[in-house]
């Protein structure tokens, strides 16, 4: 009975888990960081742009709506509808730049997450877990003893493969 018990005791030991917080982990990763400001300019330069042209838009439409008083209906007509499908095509320019700009956010954060976690995997690999739990606000550990959590120490490796 003594030995089923130590066995016991034994393999329970062999089992090394630990956990890491998955959102603490991928906005703390400086690479993250760096996407995000990235985009965060490319968007300014976005929405510079698209004020720009909104503006460009809006004394064309003034001006447009000076010049209608002094042509004919059918003339008047014809600029309305050419300047109607100017701003139609450069919305719809602006809104495919809009989404460009999000897809290539988004495939970059969504390839960044996959290298995390080929980075966690090898991470305890190295360090010898059995398990590598996630946690997060889904509550995939509810709890977790802080000897356990080893996102600190996952984030300063991670961070420093990063710089290199």
């Amino acid at each position: 009975m003594i030995l089923a018990v130590a066995a016991a005791t034994l393999s329970c030991e062999q089992n090394k888990i630990a956990f890491v917080d998955n959102s603490k982990l991928i906005n703390e990763y400086q690479e993250k960081i760096d996407i995000e400001a990235k985009y965060k300019t490319k968007l300014e330069k976005f929405n510079k742009k698209a004020d720009s042209i909104s503006k460009i838009f809006q004394e064309e439409g003034q001006a447009f709506q000076e010049e209608a008083k002094r042509l004919s209906q059918s003339k008047a007509q014809e600029k309305y509808n050419t300047l109607l499908q100017k701003r139609q095509s450069i919305g719809q320019q602006l809104q495919q730049e809009e989404q460009q700009l999000s897809i290539e956010s988004q495939t970059e954060i969504d390839s960044l997450i996959n290298k995390v976690k080929d980075f966690v995997n090898d991470y305890a690999e190295e360090k010898g877990y059995t398990f590598v739990l996630g946690a997060n606000d889904g509550g995939s550990v509810l709890y977790g003893e802080e000897s356990k959590d080893i996102t600190k120490a996952v984030l300063k490796a991670l961070n420093e493969k990063y710089k290199k």
